[in-house]
């Protein structure tokens, strides 16, 4: 079927909610992607941080072969091996409580919005400005951009957005706050960290008052940072955290997992999903989290982030550069568009990257992507804006 073809069958039954490049990828192995007419390109979005192992990981393959010829799904209504393996996992590589299983990051948020409000009931979510928490009602409830929440008014009442200032955060934290949800590092904002000093005080805010204090790592978790969670390079432990994208090496899982004080909040009935925890996916997960804690991996995901972004940094219409590990984001010079760029690396230069606002490029390679194909990225940038 011809890309024309498949065009004409989007513009008559697909709801025209996502603007297409005009390009279909047929097969993807490691860092590599080729389209229908055999051309190979470099891929440094990785379907948005979802594939953190790379296109089509040898163990999660085989992983998923092997589980989808036993068992794909059963509910939650009985037990099966791979998730409870994945739970235990995921607990211990993070935060020592327990885990909820759900299918993307913004049912993760959900849960975890939910679970704030179980253990302080009618309390307030305090969130962050350019926080991005996904697109159903609470988690767009948590995402103070205007264009993205006004068509859908009135929204889910009890959050208050504020300024990415302690002052500001400690105005609003009190006694009536039941969480604060924060990405460390907001991707869909420009990829942009939040300072120590921010952090800190939230913590400390939320000890205060009696608040949880939860992480969104949907982007930031699984290897992407140089850390297998972004929060152990913070120094502050929070009370949950979220995952998504990356935990299942390419098929759609997620998870909220907790620290020990908000473990057994939710009690039987509370929440629920039909597909989560599934063993198909959670057999791929229990792969891609191996793969990703290997500390050599994290190790090297550290050191190629920092050539990464002095390589970044050297281009002559890049005015600034942000971002920890293999999250990048690269700001352009005036009268440069970033929308154009990308649009422009991808037809002119095989090369796979996004903008998240007119002036910001956003680029996360898989964590296994080499030094050279580092360089080769940089350099067919560098072709677009000589």
């Amino acid at each position: 079927m011809s890309l024309e073809q498949l065009r004409e069958l989007e513009r008559a039954y697909v709801v025209p909610t996502y603007v297409r490049n005009a390009v279909e990828f047929v097969r993807g192995e490691g860092v590599l992607l080729w389209d229908s007419e055999g051309n190979e390109y470099l891929d440094f979005l990785a379907g948005i941080s979802v594939l953190n192992v790379g296109h089509c990981h040898p163990r999660v393959v085989a992983a998923v072969r092997e589980q989808v010829g036993r068992l794909t799904h059963t509910s939650n209504l009985y037990y099966t091996e791979p998730a409870m393996r994945l739970a235990k996992a995921l607990s211990e590589s993070s935060l020592r409580g327990k885990v909820f299983f759900v299918n993307s990051g913004a049912e993760a948020n959900e849960a975890a919005l939910k679970l704030a409000r179980r253990a302080k009931p009618g309390g307030e979510v305090v969130v962050l400005h350019d926080a991005f928490h996904g697109r159903t009602f609470g988690a767009l409830s948590a995402t103070p951009q205007e264009a993205k929440q006004a068509p859908f008014a009135p929204l889910v009442p009890g959050f208050v957005a504020v300024p990415k200032q302690p002052d500001a955060l400690a105005q609003a934290v009190g006694p009536q706050t039941a969480a604060v949800l924060l990405e460390p590092i907001q991707g869909e904002g420009g990829v942009l960290p939040l300072s120590e000093e921010l952090l800190s005080s939230a913590r400390e805010l939320c000890d205060r008052h009696g608040a949880a204090l939860i992480f969104d790592e949907v982007q930031t978790g699984m290897g992407r940072t140089g850390t297998l969670w972004a929060y152990e390079q913070t120094g502050v432990v929070p009370d949950a955290l979220t995952t998504a994208k990356a935990l299942g090496g390419g098929l759609p899982i997620g998870a909220l997992v907790t620290g020990p004080r908000l473990a057994d909040v939710f009690r039987a009935g509370d929440h629920g999903s039909t597909f989560a925890g599934g063993p198909l996916v959670c057999a791929a997960a229990l792969e891609a989290l191996s793969i990703c804690s290997d500390p050599q991996l994290l190790e090297r995901v550290a050191a190629l982030g920092e050539r990464f972004m002095h390589a970044l940094s050297e281009l002559p219409f890049v005015t600034a550069v942000r971002g920890r590990g293999l999250l990048v984001g690269a700001e352009c010079a005036a009268g440069v568009s970033a929308v154009e760029l990308a649009r422009r690396a991808l037809h002119e230069q095989r090369l796979v990257i996004n903008a998240t606002g007119p002036t910001s490029l956003r680029l996360e390679p898989p964590l296994i992507v080499t030094e050279a194909q580092i360089d080769e990225a940089v350099e067919r940038l560098r072709r677009l804006v000589p």
